[in-house]
Parts: C-alpha cells; sequence; structure tokens
C-alpha cells in the first residue's frame, strides 16, 4: 500500500450525492424564467466547473441575457433545498474515519458556503483541514495553481498527495500538478471520459480507498 501524507477530496459526485438537488434547483430557476426544463441527466452533465458555467449550459446560448437574474434565482433555491435528497456516497464516512490522523481537504469548483453548509449537516466537517471552494482563492480545478497552493501550504510531497475526485477536472488537476489522481467511477461524472484520461488509481467504491493507501 502507497503511504500518503495529503488526501484531497472533490465533493459533489465524490463524498456527497448532490446531482438530484442541483438538477431540480436548475429546473426550478429554468421554469421561473419560462424556459422549457432538461432532463436531470443532461444537467449533471454541466455539473464541474462552478454555478456560474452550471448556470449559463443549462440556460444555452439563445438566454444569455438571463444569466445574472438565473444567478440569483437558482441560488435562492438551491440554499433552501440543498439538502433535499442529498446524502453520503456509500462508505464515504467509513474511509474519511480510517484515515483520520491524515491531512485531508476537500477543493471542489462548488462554492465555499453551499460546500460548507452540507458539510456540516451530514456532518462530515469534522474530518477536514479545510474546505477550498471554487471562491477560495483565485484559481480552480483544473488550474495547477489551486493544488500548488495546498501542496505548499501542508508541506505535503507531490508523489504522498492524492487526488480523490469523479470528474475530468480532478484528473486533469491531478495531472497538471504532479500529484496522484483517483477516480471514482460511481459519481456524476461520464464513466468512460474519466476511463480516457488514465488516472493512476480507480475505484467503483470509495471504500477501496482503504486497500490501496494507508
Amino acid at each position: 500500500m502507497k503511504e500518503l501524507d495529503l488526501m484531497i477530496f472533490d465533493f459533489d459526485g465524490t463524498l456527497v450525492t448532490t446531482g438530484t438537488d442541483l438538477a431540480r434547483s436548475i429546473n426550478c430557476t429554468l421554469d421561473r424564467l419560462k424556459l422549457e426544463k432538461k432532463p436531470e441527466k443532461e444537467i449533471i452533465s454541466f455539473v464541474g466547473d462552478g454555478i456560474s458555467t452550471l448556470i449559463q449550459r443549462a440556460l444555452g446560448q439563445d438566454n444569455v441575457k438571463y444569466q445574472a437574474e438565473a444567478l440569483g434565482i437558482f441560488a435562492d433555491y438551491y440554499g433552501k433545498h440543498l439538502m433535499d435528497n442529498t446524502g453520503l456516497y456509500p462508505h464515504v464516512e467509513e474511509v474519511l474515519k480510517n484515515f483520520e490522523n491524515k491531512t485531508k481537504i476537500i477543493l471542489t469548483n462548488k462554492s465555499y458556503d453551499f460546500t460548507l453548509m452540507i458539510a456540516r449537516k451530514l456532518n462530515i466537517e469534522k474530518y477536514f483541514t479545510e474546505i477550498v471552494g471554487i471562491d477560495s482563492t483565485p484559481f480552480a480545478k483544473p488550474d495547477r495553481r489551486v493544488v500548488d497552493y495546498l501542496l505548499d501550504k501542508y508541506r505535503a510531497a507531490k508523489e504522498k498527495t492524492l487526488m480523490t475526485g469523479d470528474g475530468r477536472n480532478d484528473i486533469l488537476v491531478a495531472k497538471n500538478s504532479g500529484i496522484l489522481s483517483l477516480a471514482y467511477l460511481n459519481g456524476l461524472g461520464d464513466r468512460n471520459d474519466l476511463l480516457n484520461l488514465n488516472a493512476d488509481y480507480y475505484c467503483e467504491d470509495i471504500l477501496e480507498i482503504k486497500s490501496l493507501f494507508n
């Protein structure tokens, strides 16, 4: 098993099952703007680059004029409904407890406030040294500088740092920064896309981390 000093986790689709609540919030936004709703699967395919980009993709090029209004509607609705269907993926807490003595970071392209709210409601905030949202630093995944910041802050060696996530940005930021990557294949990200990115490790269940690292 490989020794780790720093464990970095994505949030949506890796630790928490946020897909349905994000999709419903987007459809509520589209409905209030009198625009056609979209299938949940299609909306989930837009996730990964932050709420602003999620809304932009959901609106489409013909409706960019609604971007600012849509952001306001979405933030208000999602803030009230972000726990309607959201929970932990199987075995997440078991894995976090197992690595209780390791420095663990949440690195997400979700906003810090929404991430913190969900982490607190699911009682997992206590396992993490820091939560880094898309608005926490000037950089976001897959920009290597957001990982460089963490490596420097926690004095971690690249070869002993692992990025775990379900999306292409998680694997790309790991590759860009020279750290290890673990792709979770049963989250919100596209499975084939992840397989084509040649991550260092793959897992079907987060629990597999326990047998790969110590």
